[in-house]
């Protein structure tokens, strides 16, 4: 399914765990990591395909996380000829996506990689939200730098379960945990603001 523009309506999944560390999976049999993403099937709703898309891609069901935000427009990437079937060049152009920020409540172990029969993912990690750009294939670095930064604003407050830790908003093995007050502490682009948007509808 393709738009007027040639992309294909998808959807993108950063999940936090509750330290706002965030999921990052390597896809099997590569040595690239990103992001749980899929595409929007004929009658979904983004949100619908993005619960679609957690279970296949990560075992989880609705129940085990909580909808933080999500992107206000669709993100789009384009995909290089050499990456797009021969009987679809000319037709189809890449990629635009709804990102939606989620967060963890249940556990570590209630992630599956083989909810299906078909994994996209064979190892995955915790890691710090500003992920590693570099290990991204090259053409979706530019969609994964917007996704993160228009969402981080809406990165929760942490929840130590270790109150003397808010002291210095730090993690034993020295990961940062962000307030929701702090996002001076980011480098964003040029242009880029953590001030609420007064347009932006409910997630």
């Amino acid at each position: 399914m393709l738009d007027r523009e040639g992309f294909r309506p998808n959807v993108g999944i950063i999940l936090l765990n509750q330290r706002n560390q965030v999921f990052w999976g390597k896809r099997i049999r590569t040595h690239s990591w990103q992001f749980p993403q899929g595409g929007i099937d004929r009658g979904e709703t983004p949100e619908q395909a993005m619960f679609r898309e957690l279970h296949e891609e990560v075992g989880l069901h609705p129940e085990h996380v909580r909808v933080v935000a999500r992107t206000r427009d669709w993100l789009r990437y384009e995909v290089p000829d050499r990456f797009i079937r021969r009987d679809a060049r000319g037709h189809y152009k890449g990629q635009k996506q709804i990102w939606y920020l989620l967060q963890l409540v249940g556990h570590d172990w209630d992630l599956n990689l083989r909810a299906t029969t078909h994994p996209e993912f064979d190892a995955w990690r915790w890691n710090d939200y500003w992920v590693p750009l570099d290990v991204v294939v090259e053409f979706k670095r530019g969609v994964y730098e917007m996704a993160l930064t228009e969402l981080s604003r809406f990165l929760p407050r942490c929840d130590y379960r270790n109150r003397f830790l808010r002291s210095n908003m730090r993690g034993r093995d020295g990961e940062g945990c962000f307030e929701e007050s702090q996002g001076a502490h980011f480098e964003l682009p040029p242009g880029a603001t953590f001030d609420p948007d007064p347009q932006l509808s409910h997630p």
